[in-house]
């Protein structure tokens, strides 16, 4: 038996997917009709009124795939031409390059520039909506063309003017602007695991080692799932570290295998789909050998190089969390496990292999090796490799790794997974976005916040709803037809669908739900599915 969402969505969105008994009577996959939704229960995305049909499937017992489609594609939404503005005197950071936001002087100097070389162009003010740990303001202004074009093929002859002229811009979609009333098209896929019909698995995977990225319909693949979404966020660039590593925390069946951005929220998971929560974990590593205790910096991430910050004092630029920028610390001591893969990072520096009781098996004078079944390696460099290189075979040297709630809850123990994310979307039912906190806003750079948090881009989030249900969604977007969120839309739509706590995942061109081994949702990359490092999956 199938039942539309439709049906059961209470007014506010407190329900969605199919009921208990339902869920528990059918685990065939038989798709039910659309059905429309009435005003005041639909998403809150763009002009209120908008059509907005809802059908859901029944994947197994205890989990539903619902689809929602809100609005539709408007041909009168116009395309624009945006202006990479240069910094000058007046900027936040002069010696920064153009960029799509700046103060008003720059942005109105650009304007000037403009019209003296024949373009009519206009500054305005992009607008911060208040936020946990951001206030309501003018972040900085960006500058477009004045004229609006019917297609993209044609606001791409006027950057191609530009160029010419000697100025920067881009073709953009208007309807990909955050929060403004569109007539849509969003087409949002939302997968509902209710713990008390529920009897597969929910966690996580990495795929067959860490440092490599595959497909979220690989990673579901190779989990033998019924349904699965991409998960946190990853090292892409190679010069960023090893592609395919958490980008932050990560446990897979009770195993810690990336340590923390810290001060960041985790969406921690148990196999059973009961006890679904949004943490802020704590980790801690040591190496405690000849009485002398030593800190670990990290885990299964290449020595010197920590992507999305969040480490300790001695990084630069920051050991606040600041997404999307690697930091970096010539001094550090980093431990890894047989999943990192094939090998361990190599370069300068000392490596040490323990065995299963911790026991030191060798140690090198250059970073590299590969770990049989069962051992662990500790690699030290700058300043910190002298403390391993003294290590001697046969001696005990004890690794300890320990993930722990603020509470004092053990995190790393069978059954449990921990997926990074951040920022926070809902605390206890109400919006709760931790934009500064977590790292989205730049200093000195609207910018990012400006196309990262403010504009619409594919997103994936998660949560839990008052009835103890886990949510796993995505929203396809970047293209004129799927037209995403922001992340003030993201809590929005979070709080609408009924949950109560909620954590934004990795978005973007990593965005993909898998079902029944196919990838149904659109990913935004011209090369299509994107490479991740982990996902979330249901069995």
């Amino acid at each position: 038996m199938v039942t539309s969402a439709a049906t059961v969505l209470a007014l506010g969105g407190v329900a969605l997917g199919a009921s208990s008994a339902q869920s528990a009577s059918s685990a065939r996959s038989v798709p039910s009709t659309g059905d429309m939704v009435t005003e005041g229960e639909g998403l809150p995305l763009g002009l209120p009124g908008l059509p907005e049909t809802r059908s859901t499937t029944v994947l197994q017992p205890g989990v539903t795939l619902t689809r929602i489609e809100r609005g539709a594609f408007d041909v009168a939404t116009p395309w624009v031409v945006e202006l990479s503005i240069p910094s000058s005197a007046s900027s936040p950071d002069p010696d920064a390059p153009p960029r799509s936001v700046q103060d008003e002087a720059s942005a109105q100097d650009l304007v000037r520039r403009l019209d003296e070389a024949g373009f009519d162009a206009e500054a305005q003010p992009v607008r911060q909506p208040a936020v946990a740990d951001v206030p309501a303001g003018v972040i900085g202004y960006r500058v477009r063309l004045t004229d609006q074009f019917a297609s993209k093929s044609a606001a791409d002859q006027d950057v191609a003017r530009l160029k010419a002229a000697g100025f920067s811009g881009r073709s953009w979609y208007s309807g990909w602007d955050g929060g403004s009333l569109d007539k849509g098209h969003w087409a949002v896929n939302v997968l509902t695991v209710d713990p008390r019909t529920f009897r597969g698995d929910l966690g996580g995977t990495f795929g067959p080692d860490l440092e490599n990225r595959e497909t979220t319909t690989a990673l579901s693949a190779y989990a033998h799932a019924k349904a699965a979404v991409n998960a946190g966020f990853f090292v892409l660039d190679p010069n960023a570290g090893a592609p395919g590593d958490p980008a932050g925390v990560g446990v897979y069946d009770g195993a810690l295998e990336s340590e923390m951005v810290a001060g960041r929220p985790a969406l921690v998971l148990h196999e059973t789909a009961r006890h679904t929560a949004v943490v802020r974990p704590e980790w801690r590593g040591t190496l405690r050998t000849g009485g002398k205790t030593l800190r670990l910096d990290g885990l299964n991430r290449v020595p010197g190089l920590i992507r999305n910050c969040g480490g300790d004092p001695s990084d630069q630029p920051t050991f606040r969390p600041l997404h999307d920028v690697t930091c970096t610390d010539p001094d550090e001591l980093v431990a890894f496990t047989p999943v990192f893969g094939a090998s361990t990072p190599s370069g300068p520096g000392a490596e040490v292999v323990l065995d299963r009781q911790d026991r030191v098996v060798r140690v090198m004078d250059e970073r590299g090796t590969v770990l049989g079944r069962g051992e662990r390696s500790v690699q030290g460099t700058g300043s910190l490799a002298e403390a391993i290189a003294r290590l001697r075979q046969g001696e005990q040297a004890q690794l300890r790794l320990t993930l722990t709630t603020p509470q004092g809850g053990q995190l790393v123990r069978p059954g449990v997974n921990v997926i990074n994310g951040g920022p926070q979307l809902l605390r206890s039912g109400a919006l709760h976005i931790t934009q500064a906190q977590d790292g989205m806003v730049h200093p000195g750079d609207p910018s990012f916040a400006y196309g990262w948090v403010l504009q619409r881009n594919p997103r994936t989030f998660a949560g839990v709803d008052g009835q103890g249900r886990t949510l796993l969604v995505t929203v396809d977007g970047r293209q004129p037809d799927q037209l995403g969120l922001s992340i003030p839309e993201t809590a929005q739509v979070s709080k609408a669908l009924g949950m109560q706590d909620a954590i934004n995942l990795d978005g973007g061109g990593s965005t993909a739900m898998a079902s029944d081994g196919r990838l149904i949702s659109h990913p935004s990359d011209a090369t299509g599915e994107r490479p991740v490092g982990d996902a979330i999956y249901i069995r």
